[in-house]
């Protein structure tokens, strides 16, 4: 149900209604997170100094954000004139979180960890960026046809994957590591989001539950208990203005480095192409019908203009269209977010904000993302398909453990390279390392091959099956070098043959199957 507010006849400025407040703080502390997490993680996993983050990333991250949001605020304004309506909702849109996550620790950060060259990462990020955005732009002359022919349980596997290691369980732990700050507003995230409850003076629950762990961190530091440590680099006031990058953008073009990561790049690039469309249906559903084409193509082109201005950070239509209209908000609050993500990038705000902000109290928005996504998985697939996605998880699952291992044995001053022939049956650490490969793509595929197995639909399934068959002899997925560097791609003719092989013979048995299951059957 609406609110009142959403059919508000007094417009402030013509296009600026009261129920875009609240729109925007939604929509802000979305994109908030996403930018702390950048300054926070960028340093820290993949080695970036301050300087390229604040003064390269941000920025042109920031660019890429306004730029969609004044689009779709646009979109939005004509459809009302098109239709006299009042009522009409912009697209949410910003930094796209699944390909945050992925691409920090999937991409730049093996990098980083191999080279320490964060130079290197960050020109491997601005490649799968680029690679993203194209994709993105191709999508919309072809995502329906993608959406038709790949099941909905192969997309939401993968993206669960990612969802319930990476965020869920990698922030879960940080939550608990501090839970004089993090636990409470982690239980009012779940109390506002998960029963819908609401605050009083209808105050959006997010935002009360990070003023909460900002009261708890600073107040327990006043009283001796220093249990949030503000960076040690004092916030330095300037003027970071974005820079086209085209040289290092294109540097990777003819260097294997890049394309290393097409297992990461392909499928992240995919989601945002069928989370953007099932964005568009949600929107619809609402009542709010946008083209397709026009869409996307803004969808890819702010991707495009991110890699060029230095941002390794891929932009998408945001999930929550239905809820930010029942708010009221209606064409200002996209166009305000976009000016205020600007303002606070150029002149280095994000920095001001980690001074009094401290990341564990915005731990519980990110574990209920990770929450979500994961149930999603499981809840928008017909119920027998649920077999798929369980089985879907498992890649992801062992790349976690893998790292969890690595990460480990680095700590130890050891490394897999000298510890994996020790581990024996004991773990079964080389089935671990060959699962943990292009694991986004082998998630999907295998669950897709399960789903048509499950209906019976064997020449389907024999296709997928195949499909993984050309993935593994070509080292996409499964193919791997243990060196002392730590685990690499292996990429190359009969790569992976062994799993090549098997997966090329199942697929002979699955048209066997369907060849007499016909017969059978007549």
């Amino acid at each position: 149900m609406q609110s009142d507010r959403a059919n508000d006849p007094r417009p402030w400025f013509g296009w600026f209604v009261r129920g875009d407040i609240d729109g925007f703080f939604g929509l802000f502390i979305d994109n908030l997170l996403q930018l702390m997490l950048i300054a926070v993680l960028c340093p820290l996993v993949c080695g970036f100094p301050q300087e390229l983050v604040i003064g390269r990333i941000l920025p042109g991250a920031a660019i890429s954000i306004l730029l969609g949001n004044v689009f779709y605020a646009w979109q939005a304004w004509r459809l009302m004139q098109q239709t006299g309506r009042s009522d009409i909702t912009a697209l949410p849109y910003g930094i796209n979180t699944p390909s945050l996550f992925a691409y920090i620790f999937l991409i730049m950060g093996p990098i980083y960890q191999e080279t320490q060259n964060p130079t290197l990462a960050w020109q491997v990020g601005l490649f799968a960026c680029l690679l993203s955005g194209i994709m993105e732009t191709g999508g919309a002359f072809v995502g329906d046809w993608l959406r038709r022919h790949t099941p909905r349980a192969a997309l939401l596997t993968a993206l669960a994957g990612v969802a319930i290691t990476f965020i869920a369980m990698g922030f879960i732990f940080q939550i608990f590591a501090s839970p004089m700050i993090a636990i409470l507003p982690m239980m009012m995230i779940l109390m506002t989001y998960a029963s819908r409850q609401t605050f009083p003076g209808g105050l959006p629950g997010g935002l009360v539950a990070v003023l909460t762990g900002v009261a708890l961190a600073w107040g327990l530091r006043l009283l001796g208990m220093p249990v949030f440590e503000p960076p040690t680099e004092q916030y330095r006031f300037g003027l970071y203005l974005p820079t086209p990058v085209p040289q290092e953008l294109f540097a990777l073009l003819t260097s294997g480095r890049g394309w290393q990561y097409l297992a990461v790049i392909f499928p992240m690039g995919l989601f945002n192409i069928i989370g953007s469309l099932q964005n568009l249906e949600s929107a619809e559903a609402a009542g709010d019908r946008y083209e397709t084409k026009p869409s996307l193509l803004a969808n890819g082109v702010g991707t495009l203009v991110a890699a060029l201005l230095g941002s390794v950070f891929p932009t998408t239509i945001y999930i929550g269209h239905p809820a930010w209209k029942a708010m009221g908000a209606r064409v200002g609050y996209s166009v305000v977010n976009g000016l205020v993500v600007v303002l606070l990038c150029l002149v280095g705000g994000i920095t001001l904000i980690l001074q009094v902000l401290p990341l564990e109290a915005t731990l519980g928005i990110l574990l209920w993302i990770g929450i979500i996504m994961t149930a999603q998985a499981f809840q928008e697939v017909p119920k027998a398909h649920a077999l798929a996605v369980a089985f879907g998880l498992i890649p992801a699952l062992a790349t976690w453990a893998q790292q969890l291992i690595d990460t480990s044995l680095r700590k130890a001053g050891t490394s897999l390279f000298d510890m994996a022939p020790k581990f024996g049956t004991d773990l079964y650490i080389y089935g671990v390392i060959a699962l943990s490969q292009g694991f986004l793509l082998s998630s999907m595929v295998l669950a897709a091959m399960v789903v048509f197995i499950i209906e019976r639909q064997f020449l389907r399934a024999a296709a997928w099956t195949l499909v993984a068959a050309v993935l593994s002899f070509f080292g996409v997925i499964h193919a791997y070098e243990l060196t002392p560097a730590g685990v690499q791609n292996s990429f190359g003719l009969a790569a992976a043959p062994d799993f090549a092989l098997m997966y090329g013979l199942s697929a002979a048995l699955l048209v066997l199957f369907h060849i007499f299951g016909r017969e059978a059957d007549s």
